[in-house]
């Protein structure tokens, strides 16, 4: 502080009173050169150095380990050579013969001189950029990896995050399905990472080869895509930076819910929640900033995007389809043919032609199988010695009565009544379980055990009508024998005779 206060009384000496500038190193005891000094620069400059330190010792060096550092900017950040392991090679391999700090500072240096600057960018409405995040949830009391899909409108900086057992291709799609609703139209345009659901290969030019799936979403909502530098996060920064801020804000402390539908209410309402926070360096909260975005976006398709995964796959001996690495039944009579799965979030379809043939809930497993009871009967009803070690039918939840249905079959007629039990089961491909549960009741009551009573009463109950059983049909029931009545008889009853 003296030191300024110094420059600021020797400048005025010389400058506004006239003194010269030897008289003036006299008065103030300094030299003559400091005082030409401090008539140049109206504050202490600091020391200026007039030529490059020389470094005997490193000098010669200096081309390899710029070469070293060149090279570690193609290797993964965490294998790249540390200050200690240039300094050990320079030694080993070299014959440097310096210290190892020399060696650490001019490796400091070039590294600030190596890093990256950025242009502020400035973000028109109506425009989006997009990526995925991961975090961990505890879903119906498992902990788990979730992945979440952020799509980020960084003019307003309004968002939309839904969360996923996994990050795949109908989840990417169907995010963008549910982003689309919830801001009311589609951006102009979206910015995304070189992901390998969107981008099956980067070409020569720097152009991308699009995968089918998302060509058909481009297409379908008519956006513009467009896609940042390979491993250039800084490129779409908002959107990266929105990732990192739903996680520490939207998911913490740990989200516990019941469901993935729930967790994602639960994202939806701290979206709509955080429109009214008004942002540093802006007047407007970011809600009313949305307006302007609104007013660009796209209208909405008539149709939402059918947000699946396809393949064509064959069915297998076994009535099986293969989707993700988990196998799902088809019924029997699709054994061998070529099917469509259309592999959705929480659901898997099966076509065959323009047919859906099965319906299956989506397993986030792996090797998992998952059957449908019914789609073995028809099978089993011509193998019935499989009956009893059907993996299908294993976890089958039935209801008691039909174990007792099936015991009293085998009872009164043996192999046959394996047979018929079967065949009770297979009206469950048509009819309610509370239904032919009722229906089997009800035969059980009439003492009628067999299938064909069983579908009777199961259709007098649909089409409410009494039942007409044809009781020949049943020849192991007790039989009723009426004889006409003789008037002698009669007679003898009214008088008490036949007392």
């Amino acid at each position: 502080m003296k030191q300024v206060e110094l420059y600021g009384r020797v400048r005025h000496t010389v400058l506004i009173k006239g003194i010269s500038r030897r008289q003036t190193a006299r008065d103030f005891g300094i030299d003559r050169r400091t005082v030409d000094k401090m008539l140049m620069f109206s504050v202490p400059p600091g020391y200026r150095r007039k030529k490059q330190p020389v470094r005997p010792k490193l000098d010669a060096f200096t081309g390899i380990i710029d070469q070293i550092l060149e090279t570690d900017k193609q290797i993964h950040k965490k294998q790249r050579h540390t200050s200690r392991r240039i300094f050990e090679r320079l030694r080993d391999e070299h014959g440097f013969e310096g210290g190892i700090t020399i060696v650490s500072d001019y490796i400091c240096a070039a590294r600030q001189r190596q890093r990256e600057m950025f242009v502020p960018l400035f973000h028109p409405p109506g425009h989006a950029q997009a990526d995925f995040g991961e975090a961990f949830a505890i879903i119906n009391g498992v902990e788990r990896k979730i992945h979440f899909l952020v799509i980020d409108l960084p003019h307003s900086d309004a968002c939309f995050v839904k969360a996923y057992p996994g990050e795949t291709t109908e989840a990417f799609c169907d995010g963008h399905v549910a982003a689309f609703e919830f801001f009311g139209g589609v951006p102009i345009s979206i910015l995304y990472d070189n992901t390998k659901i969107a981008v099956a290969r980067i070409l020569g030019d720097g152009k991308r080869k699009r995968t089918r799936v998302f060509s058909e979403l481009v297409s379908h909502y008519l956006f513009k895509d467009r896609f940042g530098r390979p491993g250039k996060g800084n490129d779409k920064g908002k959107v990266e930076g929105m990732v990192g801020y739903t996680r520490r804000n939207f998911m913490v402390p740990k989200p516990r819910f019941a469901s993935f539908d729930d967790l994602n209410e639960h994202l939806a309402a701290q979206c709509r929640k955080r429109m009214g926070d008004k942002l540093r360096g802006h007047n407007n909260t970011i809600g009313e900033r949305f307006v302007a975005d609104v007013a660009q976006l796209q209208p909405l398709p008539a149709i939402a995007y059918d947000a699946c995964d396809k393949q064509s796959v064959r069915v297998s001996s076994l009535s099986l389809v293969r989707y993700r690495s988990n196998d799902y039944s088809v019924p029997t009579s699709y054994g061998h043919q070529q099917v469509l799965v259309r592999g959705y979030v929480h659901e898997v379809v099966i076509a065959c032609g323009a047919q859906i043939i099965a319906r299956h809930p989506r397993s986030w497993e792996r090797e998992d199988y998952i059957f449908d009871p019914l789609h073995y009967l028809a099978l089993i009803e011509q193998k019935t010695n499989a009956l009893d070690q059907a993996a299908p039918l294993a976890n089958w939840q039935l209801p008691d009565i039909f174990a007792t249905l099936r015991r009293l079959l085998e009872a009164r007629m043996g192999k046959k009544g394996k047979r018929e039990f079967v065949q009770v089961l297979r009206l469950l491909e048509t009819f309610a379980m509370a239904d032919v549960e009722a229906g089997i009741v009800s035969a059980l009551e009439r003492g009628t055990i067999g299938f064909d009573a069983v579908k009777h009463l199961v259709l007098c109950r649909i089409e409410r009508r009494p039942p007409r059983l044809d009781m020949t049909v049943y020849p192991y029931l007790p039989k009723a024998h009426v004889a006409l009545t003789s008037p002698t008889d009669y007679m003898a009853l009214l008088s008490g005779d036949g007392a």
